[in-house]
């Protein structure tokens, strides 16, 4: 009988030291709660290998935190379980977000022999001040060491993400980040813009205040200035800047925050904006399964009892909800959605269930539709959330 496809991802809620923007499911922890939390993640592998014999793994993500936090003997013991539980294809894409400041020449030499071949770098910005701002925990030169450790390890596929939007940024410096890590020539860039999340220490900052501004420590004339967010305009000149720039070193956008070499697209991502299903594992984990949704309990000490034996929130999607995701998740990639893929999903044709928003987008602007594809407009992108939104029943 044909295996099914599934995805896991693999989470390691480990960091060094809380990002200011961050809202993760991270924290910093000492060794004795890393070695229990690796303990307890392996037991729930064990768990999954019955339950899921019968699928094929075609893409492994460690994601954080910070996965590369761990030493070698975790970090081994970890894919060992993986692999002793799970039918894993020889061909599959095995990726690790590591940090600046986390890597060494062992645990690259180490990463390789477990079968990781796509790694994910959080530079964010090449400008020491900007990362400082973030509350990183390196300086670009710690970035640049950790980059020539990844390529001498012979990592050929490595992603580099980035930060926009900083508080104090303009295009100008933006663009420097930008050419900066093009100019590496990673196979992969992803670049997001800044977003202010409840709950962390930018939002406090920051609050509901209208001119958005934020307090920036240690000036050069010893007081508190406050660095403003880019405006509407500004944030629109990075955003319009980045795809023209990143066109210029090879790099083709295939979603609306990320670019790649032709050939290195994130498969796994992919699989998450096309709804294929994927297994989350760890504290907090996620999953998509049979069109159900369901995670992971978000405590630790609970984690650590259960072993993720018990899965929370459990969410059978209805065929309108599941309509809903194929449509805002597929829309994200730049080659959009298939109408054929659409009626063998549910059985409809999508001008059927969705002829009246797609007749107003389209006369918007907002959406091309042609050779039985539907994508957003550079326009389109521009407002993506408003175009989503219209697909919600």
């Amino acid at each position: 009988m044909e295996k099914k496809d599934l995805e896991l991802y693999v989470h390691i809620p480990f960091c060094v030291k809380k990002c200011a923007y961050c809202d993760f499911l991270s924290a910093p922890a000492d060794a004795q709660e890393r070695t229990a939390y690796v303990y307890a993640l392996i037991k729930e592998i064990r768990t999954k290998k019955k339950d899921y014999s019968g699928c094929r793994v075609n893409t492994v993500f460690l994601g954080g935190g910070t996965p590369s936090i761990l030493g070698v003997d975790d970090t081994r013991k970890i894919f060992r379980a993986l692999c002793e539980n799970f039918d894993i294809a020889e061909d599959a894409e095995i990726t690790m977000e590591v940090n600046p400041g986390t890597v060494t020449e062992e645990k690259a030499s180490a990463w390789k022999k477990c079968g990781v071949n796509r790694l994910s770098i959080g530079l964010q910005s090449a400008d020491d001040r900007e990362l400082k701002m973030l509350g990183r925990i390196h300086t670009y030169r710690e970035f640049s060491d950790t980059w020539e450790i990844v390529r001498r390890a012979g990592f050929r596929n490595v992603n580099i993400d980035l930060i926009s939007a900083i508080p104090g940024q303009t295009p100008e410096s933006w663009e420097r980040t930008l050419r900066t890590a093009a100019e590496l020539e990673p196979e992969h860039l992803s670049a997001y813009s800044l977003i202010i999340e409840e709950g962390t220490p930018f939002y406090e900052q920051y609050g509901e205040c209208a001119d958005r501004c934020l307090k920036a420590e240690n000036s050069t004339d010893g007081r508190n200035h406050l660095l403003p967010l880019p405006d509407e305009d500004t944030e629109r000149r990075i955003y319009k800047a980045t795809e023209k720039i990143l066109a210029e070193y090879g790099y083709h956008r295939y979603e609306i925050s990320n670019y790649a070499k032709s050939g290195y697209e994130c498969r796994h991502n992919l699989g998450y904006w096309e709804r294929k299903e994927y297994l989350g594992l760890g504290l907090g984990a996620c999953s998509l399964i049979d069109e159900s949704r369901f995670h992971n309990t978000a405590d630790m000490e609970k984690y650590l009892e259960l072993c993720g034996s018990t899965a929370e929130e459990v969410e059978d999607l209805s065929e309108e909800e599941q309509m809903e995701e194929f449509m805002f998740l597929g829309l994200r990639k730049t080659a959009g959605i298939s109408c054929e893929a659409f009626q063998s999903a549910f059985g409809r044709g999508i001008f059927e269930v969705y002829g009246e928003q797609l007749g107003n987008l389209s006369d918007q602007g907002l959406l091309k539709i042609s050779d039985q594809r539907i994508r957003l407009t550079d326009r389109g992108i521009d407002i993506s959330n408003y175009v989503f939104s219209e697909f919600l029943f």
